[in-house]
């Protein structure tokens, strides 16, 4: 995901699907059950990569393709319910731990301060 996918619809398409893929990974390696959050996806402009969401009761993870460059692709924060849309402070991380979502997982929880318990 180093190169630009805004203009290149297929690329887009691509990376909502993979993406949605990695995102449901992630949330099983989070100890997340299904029902217990959301995986949102939204394609914006054609200029732009939109995002990919999971939102559960305690965590917020997004994927994009980040206008901060390489290694800024996955927000993460924590968040006291799926209505809150604010949250704690943001976190980032590269697309690159996506591939290994337990890694990923443990990381969030350990700098959000959460046991795997606490996001169900």
């Amino acid at each position: 995901m180093r190169r630009s996918i805004g203009y290149d619809a297929q690329a887009k398409a691509a990376f909502h699907h993979e993406g949605q893929k990695a995102m449901r990974k992630l949330a099983c390696a989070l100890g997340l059950s299904r029902g217990s959050y959301s995986l949102r996806s939204n394609k914006g402009g054609i200029a732009v990569s939109g995002e990919v969401s999971l939102h559960g009761e305690r965590i917020y993870v997004e994927l994009s393709q980040s206008c901060m460059g390489p290694g800024r692709e996955i927000m993460f924060r924590s968040v006291q319910g799926r209505k809150d849309y604010c949250g704690g402070a943001n976190n980032w991380a590269s697309v690159d731990e996506l591939m290994e979502p337990g890694l990923l997982a443990a990381r969030v929880l350990q700098t959000l301060r959460l046991d795997v318990a606490e996001t169900v």
